[in-house]
């Protein structure tokens, strides 16, 4: 049986044409203009690690013979998976249907005719959402109408802690999304 991933002789062609990236084909879809950061997805793994810790307790539990602790068990755990993909989730996804803020518990959505402005500005932000403050650049969402849109998207948060190239890239299809969707 061949193995054409160890070893060197297959043809690069084909690689780079499978690598290659795919274009935009259903811009209705929602979808996060920036993947999600280093820091997130550690969180969510190691949060997922303890689930799992927690549903084995769970299965023990219930085979000692204490069904409603077992189940209180399996309940936690299931709350803390819950909890692991929300947090996966958590940022802004763009479509042409406008910007999608996900936070933790709450998920607001405004049309693009609703936004007067995107662009980044240097301010105090938090340090990977702990109350500490740090000097960065925050990516600003301005309304038509009423006040901007919470700030959730950094370059101290979860996702571009340690990558300000990743930060800027993002910044920029956003404000691209926005100047294209906006007129």
């Amino acid at each position: 049986m061949p193995l054409p991933f160890l070893t060197a002789d297959r043809d690069l062609d084909t690689v780079a044409a499978d690598t290659a990236a795919l274009p935009h084909d259903e811009p209705d879809h929602w979808r996060r203009p920036y993947r999600p950061g280093p820091w997130r997805v550690g969180a969510a793994a190691v949060l997922l690690l303890l689930a799992s810790f927690v549903l084995l307790s769970a299965m023990i539990i219930a085979m000692a013979g204490s069904l409603p602790g077992g189940a209180a068990c399996a309940a936690v755990g299931a709350l803390m998976i819950a909890l692991a993909l929300r947090l996966l989730r958590v940022g802004l996804w763009v479509s042409t249907q406008g910007l999608r803020q996900v936070n933790l518990l709450r998920t607001a959505t405004e049309p693009w005719s609703a936004i007067a402005s995107v662009r980044t500005r240097q301010q105090p932000v938090r340090w990977l959402g702990l109350p500490r403050t740090v000097q960065g650049q925050a990516l600003i969402i301005e309304r038509t109408q009423g006040e901007p849109l919470r700030t959730l998207i950094t370059d101290r948060n979860g996702d571009f802690l340690s990558r300000p190239e990743a930060f800027e890239r993002a910044a920029d299809v956003l404000e691209a999304w926005a100047a294209e969707h906006r007129g």
